[in-house]
């Protein structure tokens, strides 16, 4: 039985010697994703400090001195045996794992479908974290997409407004406007999301949240996707209609969130926690 969290870092190593990424975002993300398991319980918590998390993460850095950008992912999960599906009365533990990650998709840009799949309510799973449990749909919807000849499928909530892709969040670009789904709308609380949200309105780019009509796509000048891994990928298509290669506002938010993780903007130095490679 496992009842984990997933939730990922991404690690880029400059010159050997450092390892970069965003990582106390993540750290809220995987203690947000366990008291949300938790809460449906008054007998059953797990107690992980953001220190210790961190400090996980720093040692398995270093004792694996990376030379490629490479993912790290951590879990809390239930490492009871039983078949019962429970969380109260269980034993919980955390762990680290890793491995190299080049882009996770095409820089160039994506090609999606809308899923046949629905992302699933808040009021069935907690979606605000990262619950494994939550990416079966995900997994369904990414395989219909990629067996039908796309790359990526963007899920509708039930409510038959836009949600997110498989696993990511999604961002439409209109007359210089940047608009994504809000949480009502049954999304993940991306990191990466958030910080894009942030970088926009420091760079005078007005940001809304707001529910997007599917219809909306498909008359935007610009949809990009977000997340740890695909940090920001463009969308060249959806279904038959085809976007332009010229992204003025993904182009400007991409380098800017680059020139962050490679630790070249000091204005956002905090962002960023850098560890030492021997």
């Amino acid at each position: 039985m496992e009842l984990a969290h997933l939730v990922g870092c991404v690690a880029f190593p400059i010159l050997k010697t450092l390892a970069k990424f965003f990582c106390s975002g993540s750290i809220a993300t995987v203690n947000a994703s366990a008291k949300a398991l938790a809460s449906c319980t008054s007998t059953s918590h797990f107690d992980l400090s953001a220190d210790k998390i961190q400090q996980v993460i720093t040692d398995f850095v270093k004792k694996n001195s990376p030379d490629k950008s490479f993912y790290i992912r951590p879990f809390i999960y239930t490492s009871d045996l039983g078949i019962a599906p429970r969380l109260h009365n269980v034993e919980k533990d955390f762990f680290v794992y890793g491995l190299e990650l080049g882009d996770y998709l095409s820089p160039d840009g994506v090609s999606c479908r809308i899923s046949s799949w629905y992302r699933q309510e808040d009021r069935s799973l907690p979606l605000r974290g990262k619950i494994s449990g939550a990416y079966i749909t995900s997994s369904l919807a990414k395989t219909e997409a990629v067996e039908s000849g796309f790359d990526e499928s963007i899920l509708m909530n039930s409510q038959g407004k836009v949600s997110e892709a498989s696993g990511m969040n999604i961002f439409v670009v209109r007359r210089g406007k940047l608009i994504t789904p809000g949480f009502d709308q049954d999304v993940l609380e991306g990191i990466t999301r958030d910080s894009i949200i942030t970088l926009a309105k420091d760079l005078g780019i007005e940001v809304v949240e707001r529910p997007v009509d599917k219809s909306e796509l498909f008359i935007a000048d610009e949809v990009f996707l977000s997340g740890t891994a695909a940090r920001i990928t463009p969308i060249s298509r959806i279904e038959n209609y085809k976007y332009s290669t010229h992204r003025p506002v993904t182009d400007q938010l991409r380098e800017a969130l680059t020139t962050i993780t490679e630790n070249r903007d000091r204005r956002y130095q905090d962002w960023v926690f850098t560890i030492p490679l021997d």
